[in-house]
């Protein structure tokens, strides 16, 4: 894993002290460190290959995420529980910039705020995009405001806290089936069914990614039944 790849030690503290908007916290940091990145990544996969459909480029970074999910997935493993609960932010993360970079193979503003309601959305942390745009708006607050994170955690016990923190990420992670968890903690198997599980988790992530961001992309209209397809059947009733 490259420093690259890490988790950023300041998101890693906020998280740790607010973890009840923990996901919000990642999403807001990983569009302003990540969507640049990924618009530029684009263009070079570009700019080496001028050929490439969006489809293909996406499929590009879905393979390249995917693979690093795995690898810390079978790291994880091996470290039992605590490397359990370490991987659930690292793979949040992961995802999180895997999305990012299938919305600029599609040609969307990867860097746009609204790429933060996308992820929470996308990861099912929140069911619809108003629900995200509220929490993400109390999470930029309490970022911004000095001493609120702090104040809401006071008299939390470190336990709890460590424990609140791991749900958050698990769910934001997709790690919301039960057998995924105790996979990555059974010995002797810990290795191989944390691979599974974090791929497994990324590639379900990456399917609605694509589709989501190839519909704004493409213009893809939903299928309705036209005013003319309906009222003979309205007539009838």
């Amino acid at each position: 894993m490259t420093e690259a790849d890490a988790v950023p030690s300041g998101l890693w503290e906020r998280m740790r002290q607010d973890p009840q908007y923990a996901p919000e916290h990642l999403a807001l940091e990983a569009v302003q460190r990540i969507g640049p990145a990924a618009g530029d990544w684009v263009r070079y996969v570009r700019n080496g290959q001028p050929h490439l459909h969006p489809e293909q480029i996406a499929e590009i970074a879905q393979k390249k995420f995917t693979n690093i999910a795995g690898l810390s997935g079978a790291v994880s493993g091996a470290a039992g529980l605590p490397g359990a609960v370490a991987d659930f932010g690292f793979l949040a993360w992961t995802q999180a910039r895997m999305v990012l970079h299938i919305a600029a193979a599609y040609g969307i503003d990867s860097a746009h705020p609204d790429r933060a309601l996308d992820l929470l959305v996308l990861q099912r942390v929140h069911t619809y995009a108003e629900s995200a745009r509220l929490a993400l708006d109390v999470a930029r607050g309490r970022e911004t405001i000095g001493g609120a994170i702090q104040k809401s955690s006071k008299g939390t016990g470190k336990a709890a806290l460590i424990g609140q923190l791991s749900v958050k990420l698990a769910k934001m992670a997709g790690m919301r089936a039960v057998k995924r968890i105790a996979g990555k903690v059974i010995p002797g198997l810990g290795i191989i069914l944390g691979h599974w599980a974090n791929r497994s988790a990324t590639k379900e992530l990456a399917v609605r990614a694509r589709a989501h961001y190839r519909q704004v992309a493409f213009a893809i209209p939903v299928q309705r039944p036209s005013l003319e397809q309906r009222a003979p059947q309205q007539e009838e009733a």
